[in-house]
């Protein structure tokens, strides 16, 4: 009787553990979702005026964009590329960019635009580009 009880318990605790182990698609999903619900809303930095996170489930890839009050010339674009990765750095270190999903392949095109929505920087972070950016 208790080496069939310990065998049932055995058998859910694996069925259990198997169901709730995620996959990468499944986190890069729940990143999008969890982004767009806390972290976008809250977010300040400077000039930004709104963040948004798509997922591309098939490719493995995350986009965030970042929307300015900033005009497209070339002196914002060359603040941009200064002050950008930087603030990219320190969504990193705060886990709001997780590098454990860019471990997993999940590639993160990161877009700083201008007020008409004209690129002023692009970042993209994948397990290789990562090592050298948190440089």
């Amino acid at each position: 009787m208790m080496k069939k009880i310990s065998q049932i318990a055995i058998a859910i605790t694996l069925v259990l553990l198997l169901v709730s182990c995620k996959n990468t698609k499944q986190k890069l999903q729940e990143y999008v979702v969890t982004y767009n619900k806390t972290i976008a809303p809250s977010f300040r930095a400077d000039n930004v005026t709104l963040t948004t996170a798509r997922g591309y489930i098939n490719d493995d890839k995350i986009e965030l964009r970042f929307e300015t009050d900033l005009e497209q010339n070339e002196t914002n674009k060359s603040a941009a590329a200064i002050s950008f990765p930087k603030q990219i750095k320190l969504m990193i270190d705060k886990d709001q960019i997780p590098r454990q999903l860019i471990e997993e392949g999940v590639q993160f095109d990161v877009y700083f635009l201008a007020d008409d929505n004209t690129v002023l920087d692009k970042e993209v972070l994948t397990g290789e580009s990562l090592k050298d950016f948190l440089k």
